[in-house]
């Protein structure tokens, strides 16, 4: 059979057959696409080995209006020296929901400011965490980010040392993230029965 045959084959079966084996095979080829040239190549293009991260707590949303939400929490942001003003000029002002993904990209420390939403993460053991910067603190040129989520009443109890940041986040996609949950939730019960 001449390779142009082949190729021809290969294509029907992926592209026009409609078969269970088909389908089977398109799933396991678009996991391996995203997984091993497209993710990676994000990452390389936007500077960070997580340049996509589904949100998977609610420690960042908001309830209600940002009046409202506001009106809750203003009092922890003003005594630690952010007003609704400077709020107000933050990325993500209403912040974001479980299921959302989001994008990153790779920061310098030294460029990260308060508001900024970085990811940074804890150990092997635990998903990265991806909250507002609510303080910086450079001790010599190394830089320690005091962060919170902005539905958590206090800030996390360590600052994040710049070495563990991963990103900052730049542009979000509401409940896609869903996908990933919903997987990994079906892996732990398979896992776990």
């Amino acid at each position: 059979m001449s390779f142009g045959k082949t190729l021809r084959k290969v294509w029907h079966f992926l592209w026009e057959e409609d078969s269970l084996l088909s389908w089977l095979v398109n799933i396991v080829l678009a996991f391996i696409l995203v997984k091993f040239v497209i993710y990676p190549g994000l990452g390389l293009v936007l500077g960070t080995g997580y340049p996509v991260v589904a949100v998977v707590s609610g420690s960042m949303e908001h309830d209600g209006s940002f009046d409202s939400w506001w009106s809750s929490v203003s009092n922890w942001y003003e005594q630690n020296g952010i007003s609704r003003q400077d709020f107000e000029g933050f990325d993500f002002l209403n912040g974001f929901d479980k299921g959302d993904i989001m994008l990153l990209v790779g920061v310098n420390p030294g460029k990260v400011k308060v508001g900024d939403v970085i990811v940074y993460s804890v150990n092997s053991n635990i998903p990265p965490i991806i909250h507002r910067v609510v303080e910086i603190e450079n001790v010599n040129n190394e830089f320690f980010f005091t962060t919170k989520g902005d539905h958590n009443q206090i800030a996390d109890p360590q600052p994040v040392s710049q070495t563990r940041v991963v990103g900052k986040a730049v542009f979000r996609i509401p409940v896609l993230g869903y996908v990933k949950i919903w997987f990994t939730d079906f892996m732990s019960a398979v896992k776990g029965g």
